[in-house]
């Protein structure tokens, strides 16, 4: 049974339509990507998870069962616009709110030196929020966000402000939360990390649900007969009747090479060439980005829009 899913949720605000006939299943103890342009409706759906707002039609139910008021304490959301008192103490502050939600004071001083030290931000305890960097900021934020241990965590772009060293150590984190257990909704436009991290995405645009699977059946189903060949060695490739050369570079001491099957192109004829042609390291499907499978998505969709 899904942890969490939305069934044909529907929103609209005035005459704009924020959702339309959305639905996602996410799987439990699992990293769910919530993609989209900006102004699919993402954010709309994650308020309704939240319950800050509710959708017009649809259902949207946590453990089999509609949500309910009570169920935010078994969520936990870091969003993008970041939501601490800058005046306050961090730890001070830290404390207030996982107090209010519903950790006991005891509790939540052990929690917080645990996942402090983990961080390496125990030394910020007395400082106000205003002294800190965006991205200290963002782990502090980060830590009053899973504190309370929910079943369900949602992070809308949470690597915004970090240096590449903090976001692997933020990576590393969410990894070992799903590994603890928990259920995260994933919400970025950094495609990189959608294919580091997550096991399933949705795609969203103009409030309709156009792309959802999980990430290694989406990007075998849009590969385009390409392959990556590294050889030992400098070698000199020309394209063929089975195959067309697109790229080839030299770098210490081995050749990469892509080429392309052409159409009916028999891959087995593709090989013979290739360890014809010099000392064969490896030879493997080369599958679409993440990113180039977001764009092509979208652009088609939105030229079909355009064209009805």
């Amino acid at each position: 049974m899904p942890l969490f899913e939305a069934q044909n949720v529907t929103k609209r605000f005035a005459t704009m339509t924020a959702l339309d006939d959305v639905s996602i299943s996410v799987p439990p103890q699992s990293i769910y990507g919530l993609l989209g342009p900006n102004g699919a409706g993402k954010t709309t759906l994650i308020r309704i998870i939240n319950q800050i707002t509710a959708p017009d039609t649809g259902r949207v139910l946590l453990n089999g069962q509609p949500i309910k008021p009570e169920d935010v304490l078994r969520i936990g959301y870091l969003p993008e616009e970041r939501g601490l008192y800058k005046k306050m103490k961090v730890g001070e502050q830290a404390l207030y709110l996982a107090q209010l939600k519903g950790v006991n004071r005891t509790e939540a001083m052990r929690r917080l030196k645990y996942w402090f030290k983990k961080l390496e931000i125990i030394d910020w305890w007395d400082k106000k929020v205003e002294e800190l960097s965006k991205g200290m900021q963002q782990k502090v934020q980060f830590v009053t966000t899973v504190l309370h241990e929910p079943q369900l965590l949602i992070f809308d772009e949470p690597f915004t402000g970090f240096d590449p060293i903090n976001v692997k150590v933020l990576k590393n984190e969410i990894l070992y939360l799903r590994e603890r257990g928990a259920t995260i909704i994933f919400s970025t436009h950094n495609m990189a990390s959608v294919e580091e991290l997550c096991d399933n995405i949705t795609l969203i645009n103009k409030a309709k649900t156009i792309l959802e699977g999980s990430v290694e059946k989406i990007r075998n189903e849009w590969a385009e007969n390409e392959f990556e060949v590294v050889f030992d060695g400098e070698v000199n490739l020309t394209g063929n009747s089975h195959f067309s050369l697109i790229r080839s570079s030299y770098e210490g001491g081995k050749s990469l090479v892509r080429v392309k099957s052409a159409d009916g192109g028999d891959t087995n004829e593709i090989i013979k060439t290739m360890t014809a042609s010099g000392r064969v390291i490896s030879f493997n499907p080369a599958l679409p980005s993440m990113n180039d499978i977001f764009i092509k998505v979208v652009e088609t969709k939105n030229r079909e829009a355009s064209n009805n």
